[in-house]
C-alpha cells in the first residue's frame, strides 16, 4: 500500500533545535510536510489545531513532558501514530510509552535517519489499514443494521399476513359448525389469559393465540350433519370426529408455507393428555408442548361451560371441577393452577373475552 508523502503532515516535538531541524529537513526531503514544536505545550496546541497524520515525540522536553503529552492526547492515539525518539531509552520508558499508546520507540542518537523514515512509513501504512478497516466495519455495521431492519419489517408483514389467513380459516370453520361459533375465539382468549398467568415468552404466546384460533380447523373434513347432530354420537361418529385433529395438522403441514410458530404441532396435540390417554398419538407429558397443554385445558373448560348440540351448557363450575379433579393426570398441574387462579381472582371471564 503506497503512501503519498506530499499528503502527509508530520508533527515533530523535540526541544533540541538542531536535532529537530535535521529530522524536519530529512523528512521534507522525503516529501513529507512537517510541523515543529520545541516543547510539550506547543506540541499539544499544534496537534489540536493542525491535526497531523503522525507525531514524532521526544520524552525529555520542557514544560509538558513527553509522557504527559501522550496522556493528553490518549483518546486520539489509536488512529494517530506516535513514534518516540528519545535518548532515555530505558526498558521502563519503552513499556510506559507503549502502554500510553505510542506505536514505536527509537533511541537517540539516530545515526541513520532512514531508520526514522522507515518507522514513519510503516506506522502510516498501519494507520491507513486501521482507518480503512474501521470505515469498512462501520459500513458493514450500517448495512447489517439496514438489512436487519428490512428483515424485521418483512417478518412483521409476514406475521400480519399469516394472522389474516388464520382469521379467515377460523371464520370458515365456524361457518361449517355454527353450533360452536365463537368457540375457537373464546378458547384463544382463555388460553392467552392462562399463558399470561404463566408468564409465557412472547413468541410462544403469539403462536398459542393463533393455534387456539384454528385448533378445530380439521372439522372442515367432518360432515356437517355429524357436527350439528343434536343427539348422542355413535362410536363410529365419535371416531370420525376425533380425526379432525389429524386433519387439522395435515392441512397446516401441507404446502411450502412455513409458520414462525409450531402451529401444526399445537393443533395436533390439543386432545393429548398428560397420562397418554388422549388422541391421536397417545403422547405423554414429556412429549407435549407447553402451548398444547394450555390449549387442552382451555378447550375443555370452554367446551364444558358452553352449549353443545347434544347437551346444554354444564357451567364454569363443572368445568373447573373437571380440570381440578384430573390435574396432574389428564391436565398439566401448573396450567390448571393458572386457570383456577384467573377465574378465582376474576381476572378472566368468557363474558369479557
Amino acid at each position: 500500500m503506497e503512501i503519498n508523502p506530499a499528503q502527509v503532515t508530520l508533527l515533530i516535538i523535540e526541544d533540541d533545535p538542531v536535532m529537530r531541524q535535521s529530522m524536519a529537513v530529512f523528512l521534507e526531503n522525503c516529501g513529507f510536510q512537517t510541523l515543529q514544536a520545541g516543547d510539550g505545550q506547543e506540541g499539544i496546541n499544534l496537534f489540536f489545531e493542525k491535526n497531523p497524520d503522525l507525531i514524532i515525540l521526544d520524552l525529555q522536553i520542557p514544560g509538558v513532558s513527553g509522557l504527559e503529552f501522550l496522556r493528553a492526547i490518549k483518546n486520539d492515539l489509536p488512529v494517530t501514530p506516535t513514534i518516540i525518539v528519545s535518548g532515555t531509552g530505558s526498558r521502563d520508558d519503552v513499556i510506559v510509552t507503549l502502554k500510553l499508546g505510542a506505536w514505536d520507540y527509537l533511541t537517540k542518537p539516530l545515526a541513520d535517519l532512514t531508520v526514522l523514515e522507515s518507522a514513519v512509513t510503516q506506522a502510516l501504512q498501519k494507520a491507513r489499514l486501521i482507518t480503512e478497516n474501521t470505515r469498512y466495519r462501520s459500513h458493514l455495521e450500517e448495512e447489517i443494521s439496514r438489512r436487519t431492519a428490512e428483515l424485521q419489517r418483512q417478518e412483521q408483514e409476514l406475521k400480519m399476513t399469516l394472522i389474516s389467513v388464520v382469521d379467515v380459516v377460523a371464520s370458515m370453520v365456524e361457518k361449517r359448525d355454527p353450533y360452536t361459533a365463537g368457540h375457537e375465539r373464546r378458547v384463544s382468549s382463555l388460553a392467552l389469559a392462562i399463558a399470561r398467568e404463566l408468564d409465557l415468552e412472547e413468541k410462544c404466546y403469539e403462536g398459542l393465540g393463533l393455534a387456539a384460533t384454528i385448533h378445530d380447523l380439521g372439522k372442515v373434513a367432518i360432515p356437517s350433519e355429524i357436527l350439528s347432530k343434536p343427539g348422542k354420537l355413535t362410536d363410529i361418529e365419535y371416531q370420525l370426529i376425533q380425526t379432525h385433529v389429524q386433519a387439522g395438522h395435515d392441512i397446516l403441514a401441507h404446502g411450502t408455507a412455513s409458520f414462525p410458530w409450531p402451529l401444526k404441532t399445537i393443533v395436533h396435540q390439543h386432545h393429548e393428555r398428560m397420562d397418554g390417554s388422549g388422541y391421536p398419538l397417545g403422547l405423554k407429558r414429556a412429549d407435549l408442548l407447553l402451548e398444547s397443554r394450555i390449549l387442552a385445558v382451555a378447550d375443555v373448560v370452554e367446551a364444558m361451560a358452553s352449549h353443545r348440540p347434544y347437551r346444554p351448557a354444564l357451567g364454569i363450575e363443572a368445568a373447573l371441577e373437571e380440570i381440578t379433579k384430573n390435574r396432574g393426570s389428564l391436565y398439566d398441574d401448573d396450567v390448571v393452577a393458572a386457570c383456577l387462579t384467573i377465574f378465582a381472582t376474576r381476572t378472566f371471564s368468557f363474558d369479557q373475552s
